[in-house]
């Protein structure tokens, strides 16, 4: 029973500690590691000034290097709006009744000729 209270107990603190776990835009990332590429100061400081982990800065830092180095590679791909994807899953709802209705134009075509011969 103890053993069930404790873990009751420790669940429910990880869950406030993640639901009070600040999030932070991509904006905001890219100030603060922007902040530390201009050497004004040190990381503990910035890290201190935005109440974030050292670790979680490197994380961020590592992430803005990689997609500066993919973009200077050439690789411009990006992640779609959801406006973009709902106007994409129509058009491909809308082909896919087009290739459906062709099939059965073609079909039908071939049954007539078949009969013809």
């Amino acid at each position: 029973m103890e053993q069930k209270q404790k873990q009751s107990t420790e669940n429910f603190i990880k869950d406030i500690r993640r639901k009070s776990r600040r999030l932070f835009s991509s904006e905001q990332k890219l100030i603060i590691v922007m902040e530390a590429q201009r050497g004004e100061n040190s990381v503990t400081e910035i890290c201190r000034k935005h109440g974030i982990s050292q670790a979680t800065f490197y994380k961020w830092n590592k992430e803005f290097m990689e997609a500066g180095k993919k973009r200077l590679a050439g690789d411009t791909v990006r992640e779609a709006s959801s406006d973009e994807v709902s106007d994409l899953r129509s058009e491909n709802r809308d082909l896919k009744e087009l290739v459906a209705t062709l099939l059965l134009q073609n079909n039908h075509l071939k049954k007539s000729i078949a009969a013809l011969g």
